[in-house]
């Protein structure tokens, strides 16, 4: 019962981010003074609607989107004579672009709320895997001994180490994340420099680095016991923030994940192979793309194990994705048509600089191909990641 609340708290909030995006069109463009006549969640038959002044707000049958449907979106709608001056397409460019833009906006501020409640509550994931100290160990331990026994070596705790250290180099090499640390330290046996930031100082820490037996894992995940260079210390997975530092860490972890979701969008037509696989029973790729309904499985799972920090950050990302995706500059997507407006804004200067009048506006009855072959390719990437997730769905370890 409890998964199957979490899919639907998640598709529920799925459907408030998509509801939120059309307010973001709809309200900047009744701030610029332009006519907007609907507004609906969802499409096909209508379910229910209400009108306000000269606009419709309703919700429809299918919950996959929705629209605000603005008078005069192109030079080739027909508007009445009453409504010209309102017309989008007779705006000036930066209003449009405003209004364009205004749903991915709507995405990222949301996705910013989602990251800042959590900083506050629930932490935020070393993403980045900054070898930070969370805590000094009494002494090192070996995979024979779980506790310390009596006068078991503690190198980071006599070399002077404290929670909230930065560790930027070991032995004269740069280690920017805890794996560069752990590989370093593992080939090392006693005297070893340590650099660490603390308190925005650098210091430098003199470690007798032990050497203890550890079980490892290889890269096919198998175990095995060897003995390697340990010091003592405990990595800090989790950062926790006050409601005030909570902003610059939500605003460093949003940074962090515009990075990570545009390095997704380029790589995205080499994993749609691995879909493919997963669909004809291969084993599926937990990096693969997933659908709105794999998103909401895995939502469902992540409340039912307890996972909220993960719940959260999925639905965080997701809006990042869908507000970054939404800007790239391919029509029918707001970024397609800022890119078409754009053009024109250059096109008219150039001219201008030239001493020629205003060109036409850009006949969208030719783009209809490329808009028409993106549709479509959107729309056989989005029934094979439903499918997948359907036949061969992304699990929760």
């Amino acid at each position: 019962m409890v998964y199957f609340l979490g899919i639907l708290l998640f598709a529920l909030l799925i459907g408030i981010s998509i509801a939120l995006h059309e307010l973001g069109h709809l309200g900047t463009a009744k701030m610029f003074g332009m006519k907007v006549t609907r507004y609906f969640i969802g499409f096909g038959p209508k379910i229910w609607s209400f009108r306000r002044g000269e606009t419709e707000y309703g919700l429809k049958a299918i919950p996959a989107g929705g629209f605000c449907e603005i008078t005069g979106m192109t030079s080739l709608e027909e508007v009445r004579p009453e409504d010209q001056a309102r017309a989008f397409y007779r705006q000036k460019t930066w209003k449009r672009v405003v209004v364009l833009s205004a749903g991915s906006i709507t995405h990222f501020i949301l996705g910013f709320v989602i990251l800042y409640l959590m900083a506050f509550t629930l932490g935020l994931p070393n993403l980045r895997n900054t070898p930070v100290v969370e805590e000094v160990s009494a002494c090192v331990q070996s995979s024979v001994e779980a506790d310390c026994a009596p006068g078991a070596p503690a190198p980071a705790r006599d070399a002077g180490f404290l929670a909230g250290d930065e560790i930027v180099a070991v032995a004269g090499t740069a280690t920017p994340t805890w794996t560069d640390v752990l590989k370093a330290t593992r080939e090392r046996s006693g005297d070893t420099e340590f650099t660490v930031l603390r308190d925005g100082r650098e210091l430098r820490l003199d470690v007798d680095v032990a050497r203890v037996e550890r079980e490892l894992v290889r890269e096919d995940g198998s175990t095995y016991k060897d003995e390697v260079g340990a010091i003592g210390i405990i990595h800090q997975r989790n950062f926790e923030y006050n409601a005030l530092t909570a902003l610059g860490g939500a605003g460093d972890f949003t940074g962090d994940m515009f990075v990570n979701t545009w390095h997704g969008l380029l790589r995205f037509p080499e994993k749609i192979p691995a879909v493919v696989e997963a669909i004809a029973g291969g084993e599926r790729d937990v990096d693969s793309p997933v659908s709105v309904v794999g998103a909401s499985r895995l939502g469902g799972e992540a409340v039912e194990q307890g996972l909220w920090q993960f719940f959260w950050m999925m639905l965080a990302g997701l809006n990042f994705f869908v507000g970054v995706f939404n800007l790239l500059p391919l029509l029918p997507l707001d970024g397609g048509h800022i890119a078409v407006n754009l053009y024109e804004r250059v096109r008219n200067w150039v001219r201008k600089l030239r001493g020629l009048p205003v060109g036409a506006p850009v006949n969208y009855l030719k783009l209809l191909p490329l808009t028409y072959f993106v549709i479509f390719v959107g729309g056989a990437i989005t029934l094979l990641t439903v499918t997948a997730d359907i036949v061969n769905p992304i699990r929760l370890q």
